[in-house]
């Protein structure tokens, strides 16, 4: 039997590069792999759904989930997870000392819905008492103007987004004041670039980012995989088969991530954040699974609703193909 010739849309990650390389193999696949930018692929995706097997964003997905319009399925592998402490940037000149300060500001976002945006909205209203409506969001590019959602969204009461004057970009706006502060899951070029009055809202945002894990457990889930529907219906095996090579590639970054005989990225000190990683989180600290990460799952798809960006409340198992959310003992 021939195998299938897929192709797969993902980012170009460590523990993507086994699978990508060929040294770990999808069970009855010959993949193609494409490996571009979250933006591309997600646009592509959800406006096209040009991929067979594909990373997608949480948020995305879970909106086209809830209106039960999503070409894809879910397998529980989670490509990026990140904690969000580090997305906000402000103007250290407005007076902004805390999150409480927020309230009344006008924040930039290249997408309201993006997934980083939900966790930090999330964060700042549960740690911090400031919701969504008590500021003004701004839409637009980083740094390119014209950036539009993804997919049709119906926002909460009371809360107020524009677009950003044609022809502007956040960064643009953010070095020029015309924002208080962005919040995404990039640095503005402004911020990267040195601009003496754009900075973290949080001057420790790693630490703030261990103590929130240290109280709620949770390890922001960004993206996940899915799988086009039309494929899992005609070959019903696929879904497990994709969870057991993604997982193997994962651990095979892992193995080669800890042998520091010589170093596999270019970061001094890897050992120690790997050893200050499991000794915060655990062995598998990036797991992968439906099980080890319902609670996450369950948090964000709360919050997701309550911000009225799903149109009803989604229950995590509705999220993933079932042949993917269990796996086989020896």
């Amino acid at each position: 039997m021939s195998k299938l010739n897929l192709s797969v849309a993902v980012g170009n990650y460590d523990r993507m590069r086994p699978l990508v390389d060929g040294d770990v193999q999808i069970d009855g696949v010959d993949p193609v792999f494409m490996l571009h930018d979250p933006e591309e692929i997600f646009f592509r995706a959800f406006r096209h759904a040009d991929f067979d097997i594909t990373e997608l964003s949480m948020s995305s997905y879970t909106v086209k989930t809830a209106n039960n319009d999503c070409p894809y399925v879910g397998v529980p592998v989670f490509p990026s997870r990140a904690f969000r402490h580090t997305s906000i940037y402000i103007r250290t000149d407005r007076g902004i000392d805390s999150p409480e300060d927020l309230r009344g500001k006008r924040i930039g976002v290249p997408e309201y819905q993006l997934t980083a945006n939900v966790w930090v909205r999330m964060f700042l209203e549960e740690d911090y008492g400031v919701k969504p409506n008590e500021m003004v969001w701004v839409r637009g590019g980083y740094e390119e103007a014209g950036r539009v959602e993804k997919i049709t969204l119906n926002l909460a009461d009371g809360v107020e987004v524009i677009n950003a004057p044609e022809g502007e970009t956040l960064s643009n706006m953010l070095a020029n004041g015309d924002l208080d502060a962005v919040i995404g899951p990039r640095a503005p070029s402004c911020f990267s670039n040195g601009h003496p009055n754009v900075g973290y809202l949080f001057q420790d945002p790693m630490a703030e980012a261990k103590a929130w894990y240290q109280r709620t457990g949770l390890f922001p889930i960004m993206h996940l995989l899915g799988i086009r529907k039309t494929l899992v219906e005609q070959h019903p095996w696929l879904p497990f088969a994709v969870y057991k090579a993604f997982e193997q590639s994962k651990a095979a970054a892992l193995t080669r991530l800890s042998d520091t005989s010589a170093t596999k990225v270019t970061l001094p000190f890897v050992e120690d954040q790997l050893r200050a990683a499991r000794q915060l989180m655990g062995e598998d600290f990036w797991s992968y699974g439906f099980d080890a990460n319902r609670t996450t799952l369950e948090r964000f798809l709360s919050q997701h609703h309550r911000e009225g960006l799903s149109s009803r409340l989604v229950k995590p198992e509705e999220l993933f193909h079932p042949a993917s959310m269990e796996s086989f003992k020896i």
